[in-house]
């Protein structure tokens, strides 16, 4: 085999060949979920219709699960469980074959799930159905993005995008942002440093790209200018391989202050002027910050001639915040001791 002369084409035709299989598995294996998801929600229907109508109760259903389990022993799925998630599917997404308009029908069956159980308002799930098919959003994903209250983050951060790039631009670039970011998968001090943040931040690479959103590329870390023998260096650099733009984040520790904008700037500009090829769509800056003043923000965005989204980040989800307890509370503990 090792001797046997091939044609010059063949590395290629391999390549194609090996590239046709992978989808036409992917688009097999994405049919068949998508038939499973129909039929969970078909088996869902019955079992609601029989429960509204006080015909079966608890047993009923236990009972069902033992004979669909007796009658296709391969198959699983068929719990007392699964069969009352089949029924919450059907209740969540209502009307003759309502399932099949919806984005969460090319969803797995563990998504599904995620979804019937952490999130009740059903216009955001709908939302989290769609962001997950989407963007690709594994399981883990998606709990991640519903306990962070993505919904309520994603886009908002306060930009100067529609002032400085063109309508269409500035709206896929603004989709980009969140306010805040919440890296729950970090573990630093709570007197971290800038570095122990970047750090942090890469080892966790993975997760990172999670959060900043699809179509993110990690470039490098403290990535190095040379601009007439002074060296600079910037905190993180990204390329978004969707809208083809390099993406220059900085991140600081404590409160927003005004000049923060003007050094995010100038390293927006180097990126510009060094790495962006034709083919790019304009550089971003993304300035990370402990908190901030949305009015300060707002005017020293005015004062600059970069495309820059400020927003702030979190080591906690919104949910589990809301629980500690506050500087005052702690201060008047503190004083009562």
């Amino acid at each position: 085999m090792a001797d046997l002369a091939l044609p010059e084409d063949y590395a290629t035709v391999l390549a194609g060949l090996k590239q046709r299989v992978r989808e036409a598995r992917f688009r097999t294996q994405r049919q068949v979920n998508t038939e499973l998801i129909r039929l969970n929600w078909q088996l869902g229907e019955v079992l609601a219709e029989r429960t509204d109508r006080a015909q079966w109760g608890d047993k009923s259903i236990q009972r069902l699960s033992a004979d669909l389990r007796s009658e296709f022993p391969g198959s699983r799925g068929f719990s007392p469980r699964n069969l009352l998630y089949m029924r919450a599917f059907a209740r969540a997404w209502p009307g003759p074959d309502a399932i099949a308009q919806h984005a969460v029908a090319q969803l797995p069956w563990g998504h599904v799930t995620v979804l019937l159980d952490k999130v009740h308002d059903p216009e955001q799930r709908d939302w989290y159905a769609a962001q997950a098919v989407t963007n690709g959003w594994t399981r883990a994903s998606l709990e991640h993005h519903i306990k962070t209250l993505a919904h309520a983050r994603f886009g908002t951060a306060p930009t100067n995008f529609d002032r400085l790039l063109e309508p269409g631009a500035s709206d896929l670039a603004q989709q980009m942002t969140k306010d805040p970011y919440v890296f729950d998968f970090l573990s630093v001090e709570p007197a971290h440093a800038e570095r122990d943040l970047e750090r942090a931040l890469v080892e966790r690479i993975i997760e990172t790209l999670g959060e900043l959103g699809s179509g993110f590329s990690f470039v490098g870390r403290q990535v190095p200018f040379d601009v007439d023998g002074d060296d600079f260096f910037v905190d993180l650099l990204f390329f978004h391989v969707e809208q083809l733009r390099y993406v220059v984040v900085e991140l600081k520790v404590g409160k927003f202050k005004p000049e923060y904008v003007g050094q995010l700037g100038f390293y927006v500009e180097l990126v510009e002027d060094t790495l962006r090829r034709e083919a790019h769509a304009a550089t971003v800056g993304l300035l990370l910050c402990t908190d901030k003043n949305d009015r300060v923000v707002r005017y020293a965005l005015a004062g600059s001639n970069q495309p820059i989204a400020i927003a702030s980040y979190d080591l906690l989800p919104p949910a589990e915040q809301a629980v500690l307890p506050s500087e005052a509370d702690l201060q008047r503990a503190l004083e009562e001791r």
